[in-house]
């Protein structure tokens, strides 16, 4: 252990670059297949892997040949369950495009009737639910159409309210006449005269 912290990742970097180099090279020069995983003090990762194949499956075939478990049976449940739900996700990616009318040439007659009976209900489905809201739509109007009718109402009684106001106003101007004759001549409201002067 080189005890100047310094010159240990000085020393770090040079030899990481030089075992990646190697490691490259053998890959390269001998077709071999190479992965290589370096931790610095600080926990930091550096890895390498061979282009033709990955780490896992080097690490997988070393566990073979090895007779070394590197999984236990908590990473392997793991493992099936990720292999289970992208088998799941290519058969939906498969049942979606023949639900698109492609890749039916390889589908026998009895998977293509399912996939026409799948078409129909989802087609039915469909039809059901534009119907429930075209219901709604048409509910929705009606009850706007009769919010409609009741303002209408409403603004009709107040006009009939202000009409009868203002007539019983002029019905009481008529009756209050007698009361205008006993006022004093001065103080009664003179009919409009036409201009005295235009007759000079």
């Amino acid at each position: 252990r080189i005890e100047n912290s310094t010159n240990r990742q000085v020393t770090f970097s040079k030899r990481r670059a030089g075992i990646l180099k190697k490691a490259r090279e053998i890959g390269v020069l001998c077709d071999a297949q190479v992965g290589v995983v370096i931790f610095s003090s600080a926990g930091k990762l550096y890895d390498y892997c061979s282009p033709k194949t990955t780490l896992s499956r080097i690490l997988e075939k070393y566990q073979t040949n090895s007779g070394k478990i590197l999984w236990d049976e908590k990473h392997k449940r793991l493992s099936a369950e990720i292999d289970r739900i992208k088998k799941e996700n290519d058969d939906m990616q498969i049942e979606l495009r023949h639900m698109k009318g492609e890749d039916l040439n390889s589908l026998q007659p009895k998977e293509l009737i399912a996939i026409e009976e799948a078409l129909q209900n989802g087609l039915t489905n469909l039809r059901d639910k534009q119907m429930n809201h075209w219901r709604m739509h048409r509910r929705n109007e009606r009850m706007l159409e009769d919010e409609h009718k009741l303002l209408a109402f409403r603004v009709h009684q107040q006009d009939a309210k202000l009409s009868g106001g203002m007539r019983e106003l002029e019905l009481g101007y008529h009756h209050d006449r007698e009361f205008t004759s006993q006022m004093p001549f001065t103080f009664r409201v003179q009919p409009s005269h036409p201009n005295l002067q235009e007759d000079k």
